[in-house]
């Protein structure tokens, strides 16, 4: 999804936020709108036409409970549906560009101005989930916008207009679940969850919003998938997908079964354009339900943490360890002193297993620690070198969302590699031709103008050609390669031996271990040709 969009709308303008790096992008922060799927009247589609023994005309129809309306289900559920606005108070930088200068005052400033603030406005969807006036929404609905933003208000604005403040019970950003309270002395209309296990692809939902800030607004579909993975590699990175219209400002509506149970959150969008195209995502209510009830009950969300930076295991990931692509996720790297290394995981391992449940793509390794309760001893499933093994972690706390950004690299702040100096041999030979790199020993000096310890063994690529997976694949000039296959390099006849063992093993791609500057080492599966 980490790695979607702010789903509410400002005033002014319509914006994503949260943005997840995707194929088209996962538009987080949106939410289901857009015009309301008509149903067909006359012959349904692809209705066959029969003829009986008696000569008269039938025709083949949806079995019982298809809907002819969703009136009535709206009619009941529309009322604890609520509209949500936050009015914010942004730090921006002096807009007077002479301050501190002789010149400060000529345009009205003073030359002792600090930092400013703005007025931020968003909107979004929620809805109440007991008769004294709790409300659920999005997390993101709710957040500041950004680390110098501060909400000094938020109003939740019921069907009939009626408007009401609203203050914040408690906020957890990794699920992007926020419970608000309004105190107000009166019975609210309200809904209930209800069990997200029982959802079927095919089924029938509706969904009630606020997109783009015209509304109360109701949209119906199919749930296209159930437990949806978006790639995001977040904790929570599993969703109900459905058909129905999901737009921005829709962010923290409810998505209704038949019975009228909220059996999703609306959270995202799928969209090469920013608006609907009939892919959207919903937080499940049991993944929801129960973080809401200690959210309202004012408590901690605790999660499970290994310590670990993973991916999912792709076909060249496969192909270069020769095991099957279809289970599991491989450990790119392990934080000193976590649960994972006290468990001894290295990385290059391949986690199959976590507490005896499969580590599939519709259920990830981040999700399946996550939900395990901190403190925890569970054995762990996996491939080390082919081999498999098991290992008992002891689960530490994850940290928060916070804090985890905070031990992200930031790839923009990265130093250019391309001026080092290039003397030794040129690995021209089968390096060149099997991989597409061009390979140098790394000598102490190289290492030191790379930002690398002068005792790093290994070779430097000194050029990629470009038509070359590994060029695909992102390496370039200056990284370093530490290893092929597991196996430490520190020479170019090394690394020519380790392609001439992985041909023989019938191998399609090789397995490097990476290093960049500023960045922890990665394995990256680079095809041979």
């Amino acid at each position: 999804m980490r790695k979607g969009a702010d789903p509410g709308t400002s005033k002014k303008e319509y914006e994503d936020v949260k943005p997840v790096r995707y194929a088209y992008g996962l538009t987080t922060a949106l939410l289901l709108g857009g015009a309301t799927l008509s149903l067909a009247t006359g012959f349904p589609a692809g209705a066959q036409i029969a003829q009986n023994e008696a000569g008269q005309i039938s025709q083949a129809v949806p079995r019982g409970g298809a809907p002819a309306s969703f009136a009535d289900l709206t009619e009941q559920l529309a009322p604890a549906v609520v509209n949500i606005s936050t009015r914010q108070r942004v730090k921006v930088a002096n807009a007077n560009p002479f301050a501190g200068t002789p010149f400060a005052d000529l345009f009205g400033g003073r030359s002792n101005d600090g930092p400013r603030t703005r007025e931020a406005q968003s909107l979004g969807s929620g809805f109440i989930i007991s008769a004294d006036g709790y409300v659920v929404t999005n997390n993101h609905v709710v957040a500041p916008n950004g680390r110098n933003g501060e909400i000094e208000s938020i109003t939740v604005t019921m069907p009939d207009g009626n408007e009401y403040p609203a203050r914040l019970v408690g906020r957890d950003a990794a699920s992007d679940l926020a419970v608000l309270k309004v105190d107000e002395k009166r019975q609210f209309p309200f809904v209930k969850f209800g069990d997200s296990t029982n959802a079927r692809v095919g089924d029938w939902v509706i969904a009630i919003g606020n997109p783009f800030g015209l509304g109360g607004t109701v949209t119906s579909g199919i749930i296209s998938a159930v437990y949806r993975n978006t790639g995001s590699g977040t904790a929570y990175d599993r969703y109900i997908q459905t058909d129905a219209s999901i737009n921005r400002g829709n962010s923290g509506g409810p998505m209704f079964n038949m019975a009228g149970q909220v059996i999703g959150i609306n959270n995202a969008i799928f969209s090469p354009t920013g608006g609907s195209v009939g892919i959207g995502f919903a937080i499940p209510a049991e993944i929801a339900a129960p973080i809401v009830g200690k959210l309202q009950k004012g408590e901690t969300i605790k999660r499970g943490y290994l310590g670990v930076r993973i991916q999912s295991l792709n076909e060249d990931l496969a192909d270069s360890l020769g095991i099957a692509r279809n289970k599991g996720e491989f450990v790119q790297a392990v934080e000193p002193g976590q649960a994972a290394a006290r468990a001894g995981i290295k990385a290059g391992d391949v986690v199959l297993k976590v507490d005896g449940k499969e580590v599939t793509r519709e259920q990830t390794l981040s999700f399946l620690v996550a939900n395990t309760a901190p403190g925890s001893r569970i054995p762990i499933d996996l491939i080390r070198d082919g081999k498999r093994m098991k290992v008992t972690a002891k689960v530490g706390t994850r940290p928060t969302e916070e804090e985890l950004q905070q031990q992200t690299f930031d790839p923009e702040q990265e130093q250019n590699a391309d001026s080092f100096n290039q003397p030794g041999e040129q690995g021209e030979g089968l390096a060149a031709e099997a991989l597409g790199i061009s390979v140098i020993p790394l000598t102490p000096r190289i290492a030191r103008q790379l930002g690398a310890s002068e005792d790093t063994a290994g070779l430097v690529i000194n050029a990629v050609d470009p038509s070359a997976d590994a060029a695909r694949k992102g390496l370039r000039r200056g990284d370093i390669v530490l290893s092929a296959n597991y196996k430490a390099i520190d020479s170019v006849a090394e690394l020519e031996t380790a392609i001439r063992g992985a041909k023989r093993s019938n191998r399609d791609a090789l397995l490097l271990r990476v290093q960049r500057r500023g960045q922890p080492a990665t394995y990256v599966p680079v095809r041979l040709r």
